[in-house]
């Protein structure tokens, strides 16, 4: 029920939202998910054929986005517990965590959507929205610093 929501992202399928998932407890454990659900621990008995599935349900901008996707979204639960502990709040933990993972899912977006219109392919909703995302990120990484007045006044 979760794979249509990284499907935008191109990588809609269980496998993929379930190695996401269980990136949660460590990072390690989405190539070891993929390894299982594919078979590519077997590959010198197989002779390379088990990787035929996993070429087929990923595309290399699709494996890219996916990979983006992992390595900034939110980190495993040992550092969310730090963060907990760190930050005293449960409240501003359950925000840096959400802005990480939202924050992921748009540069996800941003790379498969682009990438995908950039190889030729139809430009569609997902397109508009991840050029819009994608001036909104310059806009905020450009725009003048609000407080810069305040702090040089301290």
């Amino acid at each position: 029920f979760i794979a249509p929501v990284f499907a935008p992202l191109g990588f809609g399928r269980w496998q993929a939202a379930v190695a996401s998932i269980t990136g949660l407890l460590a990072k390690e454990n989405i190539v070891a998910s993929f390894g299982i659900f594919y078979g590519i621990g077997d590959m010198a008995k197989s002779g390379g054929e088990n990787l035929t599935h996993f070429t087929q349900d990923f595309t290399s901008l699709s494996a890219y986005s996916f990979m983006i996707f992992n390595l900034l979204c939110a980190p495993c639960f040992a550092a969310m517990g730090a963060i907990r502990q760190e930050m005293s709040n449960p409240r501003w933990t359950a925000a840096a965590i959400a802005y990480m993972t939202v924050f992921s899912y748009v540069v996800s977006l941003i790379v498969y959507q682009i990438g995908l219109f950039v190889s030729g392919g139809k430009f569609g909703a997902g397109t508009a929205a991840a050029i819009i995302l994608l001036v909104l990120l310059f806009y905020l990484m450009c725009r003048k610093n609000p407080y810069a007045r305040e702090a040089l006044s301290r």
